[in-house]
């Protein structure tokens, strides 16, 4: 994508203004008529949100690589009039990488408004701009994996959008192309669509002498739940009283937490994001727990009235808003914001039984819940494009739609963040070398062989053959690992994930070589589709005889010598064709009857792919129904990341266990 002569990329005039910037720009457009069509081409690093003529248009771009940067295009139509027009987007820096993002020491804007027959428009040094003063920093991040916690002064609320207080010259950056963003790309996922729900009925209330703050509000909010016991409201908040609201949105999914209240300068509202129950009472998670996280956003409010809204939206199924009043503040009105991928959906047929008819549909509220910018695991705690988990995510879509876009979008993802080894980023976009998880390399294999019967996907040569190149990189760079047995290991300072489960990690490891085997075979088919000369097949073969020799004695072992094979090692046996005949039944109706240790929700993916090829279809229903079936049974709206979900972080919605939505329908 080449932006038009002149169009650069501008960022604020502060060249420091990185780390929690909220940056504004604005730009004045003078139309002596409006043109039949304007599109605003337009990208920030690392995330914006524009207005014109004061009317919110909308938020982007989709996660991206700086290597390439997603442009999005608009439509203006309507929004702009003859005489002056107003551009104003608000991009955010927070200044780190995290699990959607990669930091490159500068932040900024692009843009450019075409008509018909010119450019109306480019971001370029006549546009204005600051660094927001109502937005604090630094600030906390809101978990291990993301961006910060927000705090704003609504006091400092200068309605930006249509102020005409003179700003400093935007700053060059770079050209289109250049050494920070190497070039820009269109982007490869719809635009989101955003609904606005009005938040009429609490699920619950509560009322309480307002606690001492700190500048943790986090924290605060988790003192006032303990403080505060379940209360009816009054009309007008007494001083020195904290009210609490928390809202059910009835499922886990991406959102944003709004106020609209009448307040006195000093007053407080925070809003906080939740996902499951404990005992009955809200669970707002602990900071000191494993993913740190702490998603409470707070606002010091000003004198009269006032909406509050976040930048950064969040997940959940709770929203929690905490309202500290000096008196006389009237009970705000509520709103969320809820962003939702533009999907066009095929309604599910009847399975002709309640429970897998609820499972269904369990599974696709998860899966439309975990679908933004392309798929990402869960709402709540993460929000981030995993790539192993787009094997099961894509296969559960297909049972509602043909979009092949997240699928492809997360394979090319992956292959433009390669290593220099081959090795495939776990997290895309991610600069996370810690959480490199080797076996989703395998991952990326079956996705892009996956490529062949997408529904979506009319001719899957040319993907094939542009990723040629990537597939055969990275499998050789695992011939780097094996030992002296043939086998591969795990490579030092990256992950070795395999599942959730509590199956053995000893190496040489059955499982891992398993996925390794299942890549070659699926390899070696995409060598024979496009007539190239390839050594997969080869070495599927030898791979296999060795595991023969190396994993089985008595029974196969999940290392030489060391733990029974789990239920997931079981499946890759049958699924590779390394146990086939008498003994592949056999082993079916051990993984039926879960006599080794059961994998994962995510793993069993690969158990039904295993029945599958056994042509047992009746089996992969009867473990959805025993597996799934109390979830769904129990009013579950969304499937769990584990069985248990016990440990704070835990979520509640987690697309990768959403697979079972395609398995119903294939197995019908």
């Amino acid at each position: 994508m080449k932006a038009p002569e002149g169009t650069f990329w501008i960022g604020p005039p502060h060249p420091f203004d990185l780390a929690d910037a909220y940056l504004d720009f604005r730009a004045d457009l003078e139309l002596e008529e409006v043109p039949d069509q304007a599109l605003l081409h337009i990208s920030a690093d690392s995330r914006y949100r524009l207005w014109v003529n004061g009317t919110f248009v909308g938020r982007g771009p989709e996660r991206s690589w700086p290597s390439s940067m997603a442009v999005d295009v608009r439509p203006l139509d309507g929004l702009l009039r003859p005489g002056l027009n107003r551009i104003a987007v608000q991009v955010h820096s927070p200044g780190h990488s995290h699990f959607s993002y990669v930091h490159r020491g500068a932040c900024g804007l692009i843009c450019w408004l075409d008509s018909p027959d010119r450019t109306l428009l480019r971001s370029d040094i006549l546009w204005r701009s600051r660094r927001n003063p109502s937005w604090a920093a630094p600030i906390a991040r809101v978990s291990i994996y993301g961006t910060g916690v927000e705090e704003r002064d609504m006091a400092q609320d200068d309605a930006w959008q249509d102020s005409d207080v003179d700003w400093p010259a935007a700053r060059i950056v770079q050209p289109p192309e250049g050494p920070v963003w190497a070039r820009l790309r269109p982007r490869a996922t719809p635009l989101p669509a955003e609904d606005i729900r009005a938040l009429n009925q609490p699920w619950q209330t509560r009322l309480g002498p307002t606690p001492a703050t700190t500048a943790d509000p986090h924290e605060d909010l988790r003192e006032a739940l303990s403080a505060c016991p379940p209360a009816r409201l009054p009309a007008t908040l007494p001083p020195g009283q904290t009210a609490i609201w928390i809202f059910d949105l009835g499922e886990s999914r991406a959102c944003l937490g709004l106020a609209t209240l009448t307040a006195r300068a000093g007053d407080r509202l925070s809003v906080s994001y939740a996902e499951k129950l404990r005992g009955g009472e809200i669970l707002l998670p602990d900071p000191a727990t494993y993913c740190r996280m702490r998603p409470t956003d707070r606002f010091t409010l000003r004198d009269g009235r006032q909406t509050t809204e976040g930048f950064t939206p969040r997940g959940a199924r709770y929203l929690v808003f905490r309202l500290d009043s000096g008196g006389g503040t009237p009970a705000p009105e509520f709103r969320a914001r809820l962003p939702r991928y533009p999907l066009t959906e095929r309604p599910l047929p009847a399975l002709g039984d309640p429970t897998l008819d609820a499972i269904a549909q369990m599974c696709r509220r998860t899966t439309l819940a975990c679908l933004q910018d392309g798929f990402v695991d869960g709402v709540w705690r993460e929000s981030s494009l995993w790539l192993g988990d787009v094997v099961a995510q894509s296969f559960a879509l297909r049972a509602i739609s043909d979009d092949p876009r997240p699928h492809l979008f997360a394979l090319d993802m992956a292959a433009e963040g390669a290593a220099a080894d081959g090795i495939l980023p776990s997290v895309l976009p991610g600069d996370v070398p810690a959480y490199v998880i080797t076996d989703y390399n395998f991952s990326w294999v079956e996705l892009l062989h996956a490529t062949l019967d997408h529904p979506g996907i009319p001719d899957a040569r040319p993907i094939l053959q542009r990723h040629w190149p990537t597939l055969t990189r990275l499998l050789a760079r695992f011939d780097q690992d094996r030992g002296p047995d043939a086998l591969i290991h795990s490579q030092p300072g990256r992950r070795l994930f395999l599942d959730w489960s509590a199956q053995s990690r000893q190496e040489p490891n059955l499982t891992y070589t398993l996925r390794h085997l299942h890549a070659l075979h699926l390899a070696a088919d995409i060598a024979r589709r496009l007539g190239h000369d390839a050594p997969h097949a080869v070495q599927a073969t030898a791979l296999a005889a060795t595991l023969r020799t190396t994993h089985r004695t008595d029974d196969w072992r999940e290392s030489p010598g060391g733990a029974p094979a789990c239920q997931l090692a079981l499946a890759l046996l049958m699924l590779t064709g390394t146990v086939t005949g008498p003994e592949a039944e056999t082993l079916a109706e051990r993984i039926e009857t879960d006599t080794p240790t059961p994998a994962s929700p995510f793993m069993h993916h690969y158990v039904f792919q295993a029945l599958a090829r056994l042509g047992r279809g009746p089996a992969i229903r009867r473990l959805i129904a025993r597996r799934w079936g109390p979830w769904a049974m129990a009013g579950e709206p969304t499937t769990w990341e584990n069985w248990s979900i016990d440990f704070p972080d835990g979520s509640a919605c987690h697309g990768f266990s959403a697979h079972p939505l395609s398995w119903l329908l294939r197995t019908a």
